[in-house]
């Protein structure tokens, strides 16, 4: 899995959402308004789109799972799998431990 680069920071992005929703009636489609305005941001008209959508998600104008219900996902997910590593260690450590209860038992 790549790493985004945050070559833009949240200032720029919301700057240029503004800029696309602010100009979007003097273009004959969304694509043109920001086909227009991705250079002079600086960045790729893709780019600028995927900010566009993620920014009508977020503010519920499109279908689809929000910035924070993403992000609590992964913490979610993250913990999950922390706490999968630890529920192995426990049944390794509690599988040793029985076994050498057996052991001494047997010795004695």
């Amino acid at each position: 899995m790549s790493k985004k680069s945050n070559k833009f920071s949240p200032e720029v992005r919301e700057r240029a959402v503004r800029m696309v929703q602010e100009h979007r009636g003097e273009y004959p489609s969304l694509w043109a308004a920001i086909e227009s305005i991705a250079p002079k941001i600086g960045c790729v008209p893709q780019t600028l789109n995927e900010w566009v959508k993620r920014d009508e998600i977020d503010t519920g104008a499109r279908a689809g799972v929000t910035t924070s219900e993403l992000q609590r996902l992964k913490e979610l997910e993250r913990e999950n799998k922390e706490l999968r590593k630890a529920n192995e260690i426990l049944k390794l450590a509690s599988a040793f431990f029985a076994q050498a209860e057996l052991d001494r038992r047997l010795k004695s």
